[in-house]
């Protein structure tokens, strides 16, 4: 017979589902984590690249960032339905063919999540929360409406506040010419809604045709605007610390929504763990799913959620 105690701790622990969403050309899946008596729902939309419902990726990211944010938020309360996208993980065979995927094919998704998460956990809507790339995700998957997707309002964590292309050529202004300019005259055709066979052969990867569609489709979304046109809730959550992100963009967001909540975590980094702005320590974080997200991430993330 198992003790009270012992009685006590199942009884409290959070129950963790396999979902499968039905999806063409096959199903999508995700993790749901619930406690006994949840407040909430969130859907836990996945950065760029190919991470998954955990927030690994084979490229060098181990630190379970969104298994980490699913957990604490069940210890508030919350539950969460955390995916892996289409092409990604146990969603691989849900991936079209590179060259007809679309930014919309995302955001679409989440959408459905949220409408799935709401759904099973009998509550009228769900929130979106988006890292880094799922940031805007999130903010695509509620534009023409508050009540897209039955979506309760938006926590966006490490997420751009100035459109891809920005972003892109601030990465690569280090470029040596003309490799630079190439480039930057290939970014400016693709912003343009038109592909190009002009691109620099060292930035194949970035440029290759099969994916040059995708990034027409992504390279003409420009997050504070999208956040401009929402008129639901929102949480800005940003590290100081974050290498991939600046905090000037979480500024942009929340500039251009003035009733969203901005929230600055000091010394925290993009995977929303501490560490020092030093490039070699803050990566070590990456790689290390033992550390646990920064004090006060989720705590803000919940109260915010919660608050009536």
């Amino acid at each position: 017979m198992l003790s009270l105690a012992l009685a006590a701790v199942l009884a409290a622990a959070p129950s963790e589902t396999e979902i499968v969403l039905p999806a063409q050309p096959a199903p999508l899946y995700g993790t749901m984590l619930e406690p006994e008596a949840s407040t909430a729902v969130a859907v836990i939309l996945p950065g760029s690249g190919p991470t998954d419902r955990d927030g690994n990726n084979p490229l060098g990211v181990s630190a379970g960032t969104y298994r980490l944010l699913a957990e604490g938020l069940a210890a508030q309360g919350i539950a969460t339905v955390r995916i892996d996208k289409r092409g990604i993980g146990q969603s691989a065979a849900a991936g079209p063919v590179e060259a007809d995927l679309r930014f919309t094919d995302y955001s679409n998704d989440a959408r459905a999540w949220a409408a799935e998460a709401a759904a099973r956990a009998g509550r009228p809507c769900a929130w979106l929360i988006g890292h880094s790339e799922g940031a805007l995700i999130a903010l695509k998957a509620v534009e023409g409406g508050a009540d897209a997707g039955k979506v309760c309002g938006l926590i966006l964590l490490s997420g751009t506040g100035r459109p891809a292309g920005a972003v892109i050529r601030e990465q690569l202004a280090s470029l040596p010419e003309p490799m630079k300019a190439q480039a930057f005259a290939a970014l400016s055709e693709l912003e343009a809604g038109r592909t190009t066979a002009d691109t620099p052969p060292a930035l194949a990867a970035l440029f290759r045709p099969s994916i040059q569609p995708y990034l027409i489709s992504f390279l003409s979304l420009d997050p504070a605007a999208l956040i401009a046109a929402y008129d639901g809730r929102v949480f800005i959550g940003q590290g100081t610390t974050d290498i991939q992100v600046s905090v000037a963009d979480a500024e942009a967001l929340a500039a251009a929504d003035p009733q969203a909540t901005l929230k600055l975590w000091e010394g925290v980094n993009h995977v929303l763990k501490t560490a020092s702005a030093d490039r070699a320590a803050n990566l070590a974080a990456y790689s290390n799913p033992d550390l646990p997200l920064a004090p006060g991430v989720v705590e803000d993330v919940a109260k915010f959620i919660q608050a009536r």
